[in-house]
Protein backbone atom coordinates (compact mmCIF):
# COMPACT_ATOMS: atom_id res chain seq x y z
CA UNK A 1 0.00 0.00 0.00
CA UNK A 2 1.48 3.41 -0.91
CA UNK A 3 1.89 5.53 1.90
CA UNK A 4 -0.40 8.32 0.84
CA UNK A 5 -3.15 5.65 1.03
CA UNK A 6 -2.03 5.06 4.45
CA UNK A 7 -2.13 8.78 5.47
CA UNK A 8 -5.56 8.88 4.02
CA UNK A 9 -6.74 6.18 5.24
CA UNK A 10 -5.01 6.82 9.26
CA UNK A 11 -6.86 10.38 8.48
CA UNK A 12 -9.91 9.39 7.70
CA UNK A 13 -10.15 6.57 10.22
CA UNK A 14 -9.10 9.46 12.86
CA UNK A 15 -11.99 11.68 11.93
CA UNK A 16 -14.77 9.22 11.90
CA UNK A 17 -13.31 8.16 15.31
CA UNK A 18 -13.69 12.02 16.57
CA UNK A 19 -17.16 12.13 14.90
CA UNK A 20 -18.82 8.45 16.43
CA UNK A 21 -17.19 9.89 20.16
CA UNK A 22 -19.29 13.62 19.78
CA UNK A 23 -16.12 14.92 19.39
CA UNK A 24 -15.44 17.91 17.26
CA UNK A 25 -12.93 20.16 15.74
CA UNK A 26 -13.07 23.84 15.96
CA UNK A 27 -10.95 26.11 13.65
CA UNK A 28 -9.08 28.85 14.20
CA UNK A 29 -10.12 31.42 11.31
CA UNK A 30 -7.51 32.13 8.65
CA UNK A 31 -6.38 30.98 5.60
CA UNK A 32 -3.50 27.62 5.79
CA UNK A 33 -1.84 25.41 2.99
CA UNK A 34 -1.84 21.64 3.19
CA UNK A 35 0.75 19.46 1.03
CA UNK A 36 -0.15 15.76 0.09
CA UNK A 37 2.71 13.61 -0.03
CA UNK A 38 4.46 12.80 -3.18
CA UNK A 39 2.65 9.99 -5.19
CA UNK A 40 4.84 8.49 -7.75
CA UNK A 41 3.89 5.31 -9.74
CA UNK A 42 5.38 4.87 -13.01
CA UNK A 43 5.27 1.08 -13.34
CA UNK A 44 1.38 1.53 -13.35
CA UNK A 45 0.97 4.55 -15.21
CA UNK A 46 -1.59 5.75 -12.72
CA UNK A 47 -0.05 9.09 -12.69
CA UNK A 48 2.57 11.01 -10.41
CA UNK A 49 2.25 14.07 -8.54
CA UNK A 50 1.03 15.71 -5.57
CA UNK A 51 -1.94 18.16 -4.00
CA UNK A 52 -1.76 21.46 -2.54
CA UNK A 53 -4.98 22.66 -1.06
CA UNK A 54 -5.71 26.13 0.37
CA UNK A 55 -8.47 26.09 3.01
CA UNK A 56 -10.33 29.04 4.40
CA UNK A 57 -12.34 29.16 7.62
CA UNK A 58 -14.56 31.96 8.43
CA UNK A 59 -16.05 31.63 11.66
CA UNK A 60 -14.97 28.48 12.88
CA UNK A 61 -16.24 26.66 8.94
CA UNK A 62 -14.82 25.93 6.28
CA UNK A 63 -15.56 29.37 3.84
CA UNK A 64 -13.47 28.98 0.40
CA UNK A 65 -10.55 25.77 -0.87
CA UNK A 66 -8.82 25.23 -4.34
CA UNK A 67 -7.12 22.48 -4.80
CA UNK A 68 -4.06 22.25 -7.14
CA UNK A 69 -2.38 19.36 -8.62
CA UNK A 70 1.53 19.39 -9.39
CA UNK A 71 4.42 17.07 -11.21
CA UNK A 72 6.78 15.83 -8.90
CA UNK A 73 9.31 18.15 -9.89
CA UNK A 74 6.66 20.88 -8.87
CA UNK A 75 5.12 21.84 -12.31
CA UNK A 76 1.29 22.83 -12.53
CA UNK A 77 -1.11 20.29 -13.73
CA UNK A 78 -3.82 22.50 -15.97
CA UNK A 79 -4.92 23.50 -19.41
CA UNK A 80 -5.66 21.35 -22.32
CA UNK A 81 -1.99 20.07 -22.13
CA UNK A 82 -2.24 17.65 -18.97
CA UNK A 83 -2.40 13.83 -20.53
CA UNK A 84 -0.63 15.00 -23.93
CA UNK A 85 2.51 13.68 -24.62
CA UNK A 86 5.27 16.03 -27.12
CA UNK A 87 1.95 18.29 -27.15
CA UNK A 88 -0.25 15.36 -28.83
CA UNK A 89 -2.48 13.13 -27.54
CA UNK A 90 -1.06 9.75 -27.77
CA UNK A 91 -3.59 7.42 -26.16
CA UNK A 92 -7.47 9.33 -26.27
CA UNK A 93 -8.41 7.08 -22.92
CA UNK A 94 -5.35 8.22 -21.13
CA UNK A 95 -5.67 12.20 -22.02
CA UNK A 96 -9.38 11.39 -21.17
CA UNK A 97 -8.50 10.27 -17.76
CA UNK A 98 -5.67 12.85 -16.94
CA UNK A 99 -8.32 15.70 -17.90
CA UNK A 100 -10.96 14.35 -15.89
CA UNK A 101 -8.95 14.28 -12.57
CA UNK A 102 -7.43 17.58 -13.28
CA UNK A 103 -11.78 18.83 -13.58
CA UNK A 104 -12.13 16.93 -10.36
CA UNK A 105 -9.68 19.56 -8.98
CA UNK A 106 -12.71 21.67 -8.59
CA UNK A 107 -14.94 19.66 -7.96
CA UNK A 108 -13.68 18.16 -4.73
CA UNK A 109 -13.08 22.15 -3.13
CA UNK A 110 -16.54 23.08 -4.01
CA UNK A 111 -17.89 19.94 -2.37
CA UNK A 112 -15.63 20.51 0.56
CA UNK A 113 -16.89 24.09 0.87
CA UNK A 114 -20.62 22.78 0.31
CA UNK A 115 -20.44 19.75 3.13
CA UNK A 116 -18.20 21.49 5.23
CA UNK A 117 -15.64 18.38 5.96
CA UNK A 118 -13.45 16.24 4.39
CA UNK A 119 -15.35 13.16 4.97
CA UNK A 120 -18.36 14.30 2.95
CA UNK A 121 -16.39 14.96 -0.19
CA UNK A 122 -17.54 12.29 -2.67
CA UNK A 123 -14.89 10.09 -5.08
CA UNK A 124 -15.02 11.73 -8.61
CA UNK A 125 -14.90 8.62 -11.18
CA UNK A 126 -11.15 8.28 -12.71
CA UNK A 127 -9.64 10.92 -10.06
CA UNK A 128 -9.09 8.56 -7.23
CA UNK A 129 -5.12 9.40 -7.00
CA UNK A 130 -6.29 13.17 -6.64
CA UNK A 131 -9.00 12.54 -3.85
CA UNK A 132 -6.43 10.52 -1.78
CA UNK A 133 -4.27 13.63 -2.41
CA UNK A 134 -6.84 16.26 -1.89
CA UNK A 135 -7.85 14.37 1.56
CA UNK A 136 -4.62 14.36 2.56
CA UNK A 137 -3.66 18.08 1.46
CA UNK A 138 -6.85 19.23 3.26
CA UNK A 139 -6.27 17.25 6.10
CA UNK A 140 -2.80 18.71 6.62
CA UNK A 141 -4.62 22.51 6.52
CA UNK A 142 -7.54 21.57 8.92
CA UNK A 143 -4.83 20.58 11.03
CA UNK A 144 -3.17 23.80 10.85
CA UNK A 145 -6.54 25.30 11.64
CA UNK A 146 -7.42 23.31 14.59
CA UNK A 147 -7.64 25.59 17.79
Amino acid sequence: MKKTAIIATLALGLSCALCACGGSVTYKDGTYTGKSAVWEDEDEGNGNGYGVAEVTITDGKISACTFTTYEPDGTQKQGKEYGMVNGKIGNQDYYNKAQRALAANDVYAEQLVNVGNVDGVDLVSGATISYGEFQEAVQDALDQAAE
